[in-house]
């Protein structure tokens, strides 16, 4: 029994053929990736070729297509990939994204002079860091993962030193152990005026006073005047409590290019189309004259002409795949950006959040006919450029809920309406979560208490207790 459900396991396990992982792969890559992927193809295999065949006219060029190449040793045809419009080197638009911190800090780290012995301490240390910046793990456990993990001996002493450069690092409050140390690194990094200076005492003496809003035992333990309170509280309100830079978008400086793969074109008539632009992606061909050189040239044994005939027909065979790929590429990402441009046309009229559609990976795999994972893969590293600005594909994407109109609404439309709701409210007197779902309640939103608890949380919107200003 068991041998008969080992075998139909066996037999219905699909193996992907050399064309499929290719397209996988490619269809994961950006734009500006694909680029260095192809030139990197070009270079290995020496049957590929981007520049102009010289004895072939440009016209005969364009009408020749994948579908002439033949599984002959030496098929008798020329293509190029070509899905980017007639111009090889069009204009394009960079735009700046953060890039992660920890290559800043680790480009930081080689200014320092340091041996290379505390270099890979204070690697490790980097790398240890949480995604907002944070070191969250105790120095001792530090210790012991340099050495059972990294090889690195070291004690506590040497890590606390090396963390302490860390602290110093832009962007400020980065290496931080907690919010209170985090405030304080970026408090003592600044120039020492009096609202700085109190907004130092306040988190040194009277931080739990502080986190739980109770001004008037910071008045009474500081000896401060309520004006000056509330310069110091402003001054922390301007810290970054996220200095990794994921919640907080404060920290610009370092950035790196993104080119999108898409481009977004209104039309007078309420049209929306998109392009996608080229970069610098070369056209390639198959170097016929290459492969007749090596399978027809002169002299050798029948077994190394056999040997040459064999390195071409495979060489042949990855050239094949590979072009079939990139065309495959062009034609999924093209089906699946319409798809998203038709599902979220109101949207991209408009720029407004709260015409989004609620919508997930599985409808736009519904309408394309490709599977789910296919559409991830489509989404999860592309951008579109927008006269709204640029998006990220997954922008697009997000759960629903009905209105009392019996409407189904994007949680991201309920979000922006939530935020506008605490940004236009009194802070002397914040609304709490059951205020909220009365005022989300006039506008048209049913949500419970537990819903509106999360969304805040996602947005990082505080307890009303904790938003109350003096």
């Amino acid at each position: 029994m068991n041998k008969q459900g080992l075998a139909l396991t066996q037999q219905q396990v699909q193996k992907l053929s050399p064309l499929q992982i290719q397209t996988i792969k490619l269809i994961e890559l950006p734009v500006q990736d694909l680029e260095q992927r192809v030139r990197q193809e070009l270079e290995e295999n020496p049957v590929l070729d981007d520049t102009p065949d010289p004895e072939t006219p440009q016209e005969e060029q364009k009408e020749i297509s994948i579908e002439s190449l033949q599984d002959d040793y030496i098929p008798d045809y020329k293509t190029k990939v070509n899905n980017w419009g007639k111009d090889p080197r069009p204009e394009y638009n960079t735009f700046s994204v953060k890039t992660g911190f920890r290559e800043a800090m680790i480009d930081q780290l080689g200014f320092r002079n340091l041996s290379q012995h505390e270099k890979e301490v204070a690697q490790f240390l980097i790398g240890s860091l949480d995604d907002d910046g944070y070191l969250r793990r105790d120095l001792e456990s530090i210790v012991d993962d340099l050495a059972f993990r990294a090889g690195i001996e070291s004690d506590r002493e040497e890590v606390e030193r090396m963390l302490a450069l860390i602290q110093t690092f832009d962007p400020a409050g980065v290496g931080a152990r907690d919010l209170r140390e985090c405030l304080l690194i970026q408090l003592r990094s600044a120039t020492q005026t009096p609202e700085t200076v109190n907004a130092r005492r306040i988190l040194e003496e009277c931080f739990s006073e502080f986190t739980g809003k109770h001004f008037q035992k910071i008045l009474s333990r500081l000896s401060i005047s309520e004006d000056e309170l509330k310069a110091a509280m402003k001054r922390i309100s301007r810290l970054n409590p996220s200095p990794g830079g994921q919640i907080d978008d404060s920290y610009n400086d370092v950035a790196e290019q993104i080119i999108p793969d898409f481009v977004l074109k209104l039309d007078d008539e309420g049209g929306v189309t998109f392009d996608m632009p080229r970069f610098n992606i070369p056209e390639i061909r198959v170097n016929k004259k290459y492969a007749d050189m090596l399978v027809k040239a002169e002299g050798g044994s029948d077994r190394e002409k056999k040997e040459a005939a064999a390195f071409v027909k495979e060489k042949l065979d990855s050239a094949k795949w590979f072009v079939e790929a990139l065309k495959q590429r062009y034609n999924t990402l093209s089906k699946t950006m319409q798809a998203l441009l038709d599902y979220q046309h109101d949207f991209f009229l408009s720029g407004d959040d709260r015409d989004l559609r609620p919508m997930i990976l599985e409808d736009i795999a519904k309408i394309t006919g490709f599977d789910i994972s296919t559409i991830s893969r489509v989404v999860g590293s592309k951008y579109i450029d927008t006269p709204y600005g640029v998006y990220p594909l997954k922008y697009f994407f997000s759960e629903g809920l009905v209105n009392k109109s019996g409407e189904e609404v994007s949680t991201r439309e309920l979000k922006k309406v939530l935020q506008e709701i605490v940004d236009a409210e009194d802070k002397h007197k914040p609304l709490t979560d059951e205020q909220l779902v009365e005022e989300l309640a006039k506008k048209g939103y049913n949500v419970a208490r537990r819903t509106i608890a999360k969304y805040r949380d996602q947005l990082g919107i505080p307890l009303a207790r904790l938003r109350k200003e003096l």
